[in-house]
């Protein structure tokens, strides 16, 4: 388990650069086995995920090479088989291989999803989409299987708003004979982004943005070059590290409208936002006033954010009230925040937040890695130097986040 040093008592500043999208990358790496040639993405963010899932995909078959923000994916070597249990169980999004291979050879074995620990995570409404499909679903000796000997086009409703169950639906839609519908789709940006890329390679997907997606299947997909696009949940952190320190940042390469939840927030707290063309710059307040929060699909209040803005409201004025519908233990941090002075009261699906002036320096370990970037941006404010375990998780989800900090004026140095 990783661990960090974090010098308290700073105030960031400067500028500073948003990633590729950590979703879009985990849903783009395995609907490139979909062509039939080569696929290119760019801007892809270099995470602990992103390495596991190629490695994944060259376990398949394929062939992947990942530099400088660039991954090379050639499918033609692509057998169907098991993928391996043990780097499946890694990560969340190992089960979107399902609806690929699923659609490339009509069947596929995947483990259980790993990733975090904040809560179950049901896949029923993907199996649910695939069953209409046409295809058999089951769950043995704790892999999931499934199998067609054709997938047709369906009307799909999921019960829940659910962007796994979206991206794997569409994954296996895409080569499905005939039109299916997602009703109460995803409408995040990361769909759209995705549907973009499968379009370049050939796909038939309208809709998406909107609760109901529209995929023709088409016969194949060939091969595409792809940028996505930057990752909303990176700089919603640094946008609240900004205004927890007091400081003055300058976020760029980001999409502005993709940050309307946690803009509209931070305002309500007393920061000042500056909305440009790609950039945005933050100013913070003294210190921030408590407000309300409620997570909710995009695009409401991203889950992502809630970890580092209830942190922030530890040392807000006034008591904060933040509920979060999406994920049932998102608030691990806020237990180990209470070593720092914090004062927080869980009840259920919803934290209350007394405010404090100042958080006092303690050891703190994040369990996943929303949780150990949130603990950090807690150290930086506090009133000595903390020690923070678990910043191998944060590395699922940031490309080197301590390195961002650092470059702004934060003195975060890992053991």
């Amino acid at each position: 388990m990783g661990s960090a040093f974090v010098r308290g008592g700073v105030r960031l500043g400067g500028e500073v650069s948003a990633n590729g999208s950590k979703y879009v990358a985990l849903s783009a790496l395995p609907a490139a086995l979909l062509a039939n040639g080569p696929v290119i993405i760019e801007n892809l963010p270099d995470l602990s995920d992103v390495r596991v899932f190629c490695e994944i995909l060259r376990k398949l078959g394929a062939t992947v090479t990942f530099e400088g923000g660039i991954a090379t994916i050639d499918p033609t070597g692509l057998k169907p088989g098991i993928a391996d249990p043990s780097l499946v169980k890694k990560l969340r999004a190992s089960y979107y291989l399902l609806g690929v291979l699923l659609a490339r050879f009509g069947e596929a074995e995947v483990a259980l999803p790993g990733g975090d620990d904040i809560g179950p995570r049901p896949i029923d409404q993907h199996l649910k989409g695939f069953r209409a499909l046409g295809a058999e679903t089951s769950i043995e000796h704790g892999n999931i299987k499934v199998y067609a000997e054709k997938l047709n086009g369906a009307s799909i409703y999921l019960d829940v708003v659910s962007l796994g169950a979206t991206v794997n639906i569409m994954l296996a839609a895409v080569l499905a004979e005939g039109q299916t519908t997602i009703v109460n789709a995803d409408r995040g940006p990361w769909i759209i982004d995705l549907a973009n890329m499968l379009n370049a390679m050939g796909a038939r997907i309208f809709g998406t943005g909107t609760e109901t997606i529209r995929i023709q299947g088409v016969k194949e997909l060939h091969g595409c070059r792809h940028y996505i696009i930057p990752d909303q949940s990176e700089a919603a952190t640094l946008m609240i590290a900004t205004a927890f320190t007091g400081g003055n940042v300058l976020l760029k390469n980001i999409i502005p409208t993709h940050l309307d939840a946690i803009t509209a927030k931070l305002r309500e707290t007393g920061a000042v936002i500056v909305i440009h063309e790609d950039s945005v710059r933050v100013i913070g307040p003294s210190r921030p006033s408590a407000v309300n929060v409620k997570t909710l699909p995009y695009p409401g209040f991203f889950t992502d954010f809630q970890a580092p803005m209830s942190t922030m409201l530890t040392v807000a004025e006034g008591t904060s009230i933040v509920t979060e519908t999406i994920w049932e233990e998102r608030f691990k941090h806020l237990e180990e925040l209470t070593k720092m002075g914090a004062k927080a009261r869980i009840e259920g699906r919803s934290v209350f937040i007394e405010g404090v002036r100042q958080l006092s320096c303690a050891e703190v370990t994040g369990t996943d890695l929303r949780a150990s970037a949130s603990l950090m941006l807690a150290g930086l404010v506090a009133d000595g130097d903390s020690l923070v375990h678990g910043i191998d998780h944060m590395d699922r989800g940031y490309e080197r986040l301590d390195l961002k900090l650092n470059s702004l004026g934060a003195d975060i140095k890992r053991l």
